[in-house]
């Protein structure tokens, strides 16, 4: 399918991006469980450059309602030099394949994956950028969730 042109969309399927400067980690996950997966790693061309015919396969196999693409910021919330490159790709994931873009603050997810890997509790075949995705996915998924009002009770006399 063209660049530019809509693919079909499944509700509910997500998709999730811990960009970086070589390799981009993607996980795909749902609103159901709220829970993701990483599927795959793409490294970036000799040039840098994005490997957009790798995106639009993932993108074209998913097809997911929206994607998420993990936002880099210092501890105190103010961004990097990088984080400009990430809002630029996922505006150029908008763009591509018209879909919604929604970027989760990535803080410690780099962190939290290689802690998680190495205390074994995923899959060996996961890699960092594949954690680090299915991290930042899973919290955005989480943060939709309605939240319940809590059932406390009031005494009336």
């Amino acid at each position: 399918m063209p660049e530019g042109i809509p693919f079909p969309r499944r509700p509910g399927v997500y998709l999730g991006f811990d960009f970086g400067e070589r390799r981009i980690g993607i996980a795909v996950g749902q609103t159901i469980t709220t829970t993701a997966r990483g599927i795959e790693t793409l490294s970036s061309r000799r040039d840098g450059s994005i490997a957009w015919p790798d995106l639009t396969r993932v993108i074209a196999q998913w097809q997911p309602e929206a994607v998420v693409v993990g936002l880099p910021l210092h501890l105190d919330g103010t961004p990097f030099p990088f984080t400009h490159r990430a809002r630029r790709f996922g505006n150029q994931l908008s763009g591509r394949y018209r879909l919604p873009v929604h970027f989760e603050d990535e803080r410690l997810t780099s962190d939290a994956a290689a802690r998680d890997l190495k205390q074994g509790d995923h899959s060996p075949k996961l890699d960092l950028d594949q954690r680090s995705a299915e991290i930042i996915l899973e919290g955005w998924l989480q943060r939709q969730q309605p939240t319940t009002p809590s059932t406390a009770t009031s005494a009336t006399h």
